[in-house]
């Protein structure tokens, strides 16, 4: 069964006797965590600065359009 396990992973699982040869998958770890945290916080300040910029337009979108019906409630009352 032991033998099974090894042939089916077919040698991905490596485990050298030699320690020191996880220090460059360590180091390579660390730059990709590193690459990683930093496009998240990329990715999330960019979403921010849309999030903003819809939230304006937004406000602006619901300013004309109640200034719009403010404007045709008068007229329809000075037409009265």
């Amino acid at each position: 069964m032991n033998q099974f396990l090894i042939n089916f992973s077919g040698g991905f699982l490596y485990f050298p006797e030699d320690k020191s040869l996880y220090l460059p998958a360590a180091i390579e770890f660390a730059i990709l965590m590193i690459i990683v945290f930093a496009t998240y916080r990329w990715i999330r300040r960019i979403a921010a600065r849309q999030a903003e910029k819809a939230q304006h337009l937004e406000k602006r979108a619901l300013q004309e359009r109640d200034d719009r019906m403010a404007q045709e409630k008068m007229v329809s009352e000075i037409q009265k």
